[in-house]
């Protein structure tokens, strides 16, 4: 299948190839042996991931390896989970969504409801997420409080 590898820590511009590698299994390296193959249909893109293309992100995998975090898209094979092929999903698969399929681990894989596109499913994982626990956990944003947001050219300001 084809995936966007990163090949060399030289930054975005010129870290990145679009490769063949091995379809996925249903396991994940957070619970080998047990794991959720999904079908992109789109792939968010974060900090992270530019990070990791000068290798300055605290996940160091060996090069080469596909990035990408947060997925969304069409259930290829449960595994074991709970879920059927062809559901619709949002998953945080931590490596390799920059792929037409990818492994999550099931906890962390949700239905992805019919509202919603792949592109917001893909969306909410990591950004929306961050959003949420900067402004309700950390900041103790209150109902009836104001906030404005400085960096907000993306989902977490980037």
């Amino acid at each position: 299948m084809k995936a966007v590898q990163i090949t060399q820590l030289t930054g975005p511009e010129s870290a990145l190839a679009i490769t063949e590698v091995p379809d996925p299994e249903p396991s994940h390296m957070l619970t080998p042996g047990a794991g959720v193959v999904v079908d992109v249909h789109a792939a968010g893109v974060s900090f992270p991931e530019v990070l990791q293309t000068r290798g300055e992100y605290q996940l160091k995998p060996d090069l080469p390896f596909v990035p990408g975090s947060e997925v969304a898209g069409v259930v290829r094979d449960p595994g074991g989970s709970g879920l059927s092929p062809g559901d619709r999903v949002a998953a945080f698969c931590v490596l390799g969504g920059f792929a037409e399929a990818a492994s999550a681990p099931e906890f962390m894989t949700f239905p992805l409801a019919q509202e919603l596109d792949f592109a917001q499913g893909a969306s909410l994982i990591l950004n929306y997420h961050t959003a949420y626990f900067s402004l309700l956990t950390r900041g103790r944003l209150a109902e009836g409080e104001t906030v404005l947001v400085h960096g907000a050219a993306g989902g977490v300001g980037t």
